[in-house]
């Protein structure tokens, strides 16, 4: 009789769980059973669901278990030093073993203070104007907001867009942190205890924002990893996407003392449930840079390298049409690539010598950046951009 797709999930957890358990205890030969009892059970699972999206996640965890076999396998008759004393008492190796549970959760989370400032998000004004409107200036008047102000902000547009550095310069523009974390991470680490994460998530965001008394972004990347609509549902990620629905009520009910602000970022935010929709108040669209925007960033870009006085930055900016953030700072960086390639590769070309100046590459001219527009293709199609032009007409909300 086959199992169900929940028991599975749950069977591959607890198998996990005890293999940490024995793994961390220095007890070798259980921690290799019970991780192998672990691997099975995810792979049936992914055979029995085998279009789900979390299959990707699971792949990891199973090699991660397979890679962890092979390193206790190595230290068959060597020294091992346990990560829970095996003289303890019980409840003092179940604290000891939550601990390290906790800290390798906590390393999944990037805490920073970020350095970035608004001048260094280019274009996309509109994006930085509904931030500073939804959280910049309530945070630093409130009196002026009596009827309150969002608390959960969606960035959503094609990658390479700068939904990241727009999350962190607002962090930076309030003084205050920013926590950064990766859904898909949420999901996987720790197989079975996604739902238990979340609510790790936002107990150690909440800690930070009481204890300091400092307004704390947190930044969920990837979110439609975690929100994301699903045609086959397994219990844990139902738990989860319920978990982080009653955090964010949790946020948006408690006033303007809350200093705790929530920023989603996604690429495919038709994946996203309409009930997690509702809970973004702001929907702020990071679409490709304009004209403008495309000639900040070759300015920013190009100001480092040697440039032909001929070369006009607005005329890149123009024959780039359709380029993202990312994808111009590659062009730039592949352009001083292919000239440093041909001055390695002349047969003038002399290894320095002590005392004497290095040979240096030719300027960069507009031949150069066009050789370039020839071989590299935008990266977001046009059939993307009009799905996110479709999508916004519907769910917008600045």
């Amino acid at each position: 009789m086959n199992l169900a797709p929940q028991e599975l999930e749950r069977n591959a957890s607890q198998y996990a769980s005890d293999a940490i358990k024995y793994d961390s205890q220095g007890a070798r030969g259980m921690a290799i059973a019970h991780y192998e009892k672990a691997i099975q059970s995810l792979s049936k699972l992914m055979k029995l669901y085998p279009d789900s999206k979390l299959n990707n996640i699971y792949t990891e965890r199973l090699k991660s278990y397979q890679n962890r076999i092979k390193a206790l396998q190595s230290l068959q008759g060597n020294d091992f030093e346990p990560a829970v004393d095996p003289k303890a008492t019980p409840e003092e190796q179940q604290s000891n073993l939550g601990k390290a549970r906790q800290d390798s959760f906590e390393e999944m989370i990037m805490k920073e203070k970020p350095d970035i400032n608004w001048r260094d998000v280019v274009g996309v004004d509109e994006a930085k104007n509904a931030l500073r409107e939804s959280i910049v200036w309530p945070t630093k008047r409130p009196d002026l907001f009596p009827l309150g102000w969002p608390r959960g902000i969606l960035l959503y547009g094609p990658p390479g867009c700068g939904k990241t550095i727009l999350a962190a310069a607002t962090a930076n523009e309030l003084d205050g942190y920013f926590i950064n974390v990766d859904a898909s991470s949420m999901m996987s680490k720790w197989l079975g205890e996604a739902e238990k994460n979340v609510a790790k998530l936002f107990k150690m965001a909440r800690s930070y924002a009481e204890r300091e008394d400092k307004p704390v972004i947190l930044f969920i990347d990837e979110l439609d990893s975690l929100l994301g609509e699903r045609t086959n549902e397994i219990g844990g990620e139902v738990r989860s996407r319920n978990q982080f629905l009653t955090e964010i009520d949790g946020i948006n009910n408690k006033g303007k003392m809350n200093k705790l602000y929530v920023i989603g970022a996604t690429n495919k935010p038709w994946s996203l449930d309409n009930p997690f929709l509702r809970r973004f108040q702001k929907r702020i669209y990071v679409s490709l840079p304009t004209i403008d925007a495309r000639t900040k960033l070759f300015d920013l870009y190009t100001h480092q390298l040697k440039m032909d006085n001929r070369v006009r930055t607005r005329a890149l900016a123009t024959i780039f049409d359709g380029y993202s953030a990312s994808d111009i700072k590659d062009i730039c960086q592949a352009s001083q690539m292919k000239v440093v390639n041909e001055l390695f590769c002349s047969p003038k070309f002399k290894e320095p010598v002590a005392g004497e100046n290095p040979t240096q590459p030719r300027d960069l001219t507009s031949k150069d950046f066009k050789e370039i527009l020839e071989r590299r293709k935008p990266s977001v199609s046009v059939e993307m951009i009009r799905a996110y032009y479709k999508w916004s007409e519907q769910f917008k909300a600045l």
